[in-house]
């Protein structure tokens, strides 16, 4: 899934996705709405190189008085990011939920507190977490990166009954730089954008992907004997 779209908060003005050496690709739209290539890769070596000039918001909406959504009030769409995933097992998380939030209005307020929560008592380190890591794991060691960070925010509104979705795409100025993921919540009737690896609400954001968990949104998902001797990440803002 290297492959942007335009859609809220972001408008695509130009992409290229090839591949050398070049190979039939399939192309088709997952379940999330997301653009999937499909590829079988010749032996040897191959290289695919993707890049997309977007207009993105220079911010992202926060409001702090949007209100808890009841679960009878959700779209049909939606309710499938308040159950438990692979990697996001909210119905584990009761205690601590309650906890990071007591005394919290419901809706905005709570997601923003669990956000804060994350990035107050997470150390970001590359190496300590993997591809078998859940949010389980993650809030005993309290270390990892991006991707952990987000399943663990996710697993505690999922627990509020708070829809979460998982977003994957890149994030101008990340240091060090590489694809990114976030999540998004569903409170006052619409998605917010919540990211608890940084400090504060950072917008410069293209998405490539949503989904419930990492397993959803894989930049690639690969069967068969693949070994990734590379891989660049570039963002820069163009004036």
């Amino acid at each position: 899934m290297l492959r942007s779209k335009s859609g809220p908060g972001q408008f695509i003005r130009q992409e290229a996705f090839w591949t050398t050496p070049q190979v039939p690709i399939n192309e088709y739209v997952d379940g999330y709405g997301n653009i999937c290539q499909r590829i079988i890769i010749p032996a040897g070596n191959f290289t695919l190189e993707t890049s997309v000039v977007a207009e993105c918001d220079a911010c992202i909406d926060v409001d702090m008085s949007a209100v808890y959504t009841p679960v009878e009030a959700l779209p049909d769409h939606v309710l499938q990011f308040l159950l438990p995933s692979r990697y996001c097992e909210s119905d584990k998380v009761t205690e601590l939920a309650s906890r990071i939030v007591e005394g919290v209005s419901p809706g905005y307020a709570q997601v923003e507190a669990i956000r804060q929560w994350v990035y107050a008592h997470f150390s970001r380190e590359y190496g300590t977490t993997n591809s078998s890591t859940s949010a389980l794991d993650v809030l005993q060691s309290k270390t990892g990166v991006c991707r952990d960070y987000t399943h663990a925010s996710i697993a505690l509104c999922r627990n509020l009954d708070i829809p979460a979705r998982m977003v994957v795409g890149y994030l101008h100025d990340l240091k060090p730089m590489d694809l990114h993921a976030w999540f998004e919540a569903y409170v006052g009737g619409r998605w917010y954008t919540f990211d608890a690896l940084m400090e504060k609400p950072v917008g410069g954001r293209i998405i490539m992907a949503y989904g419930r968990d990492a397993a959803d949104v894989a930049f690639a998902s690969h069967f068969g004997s693949v070994f990734l001797n590379k891989m660049e990440v570039s963002v820069k803002e163009i004036c």
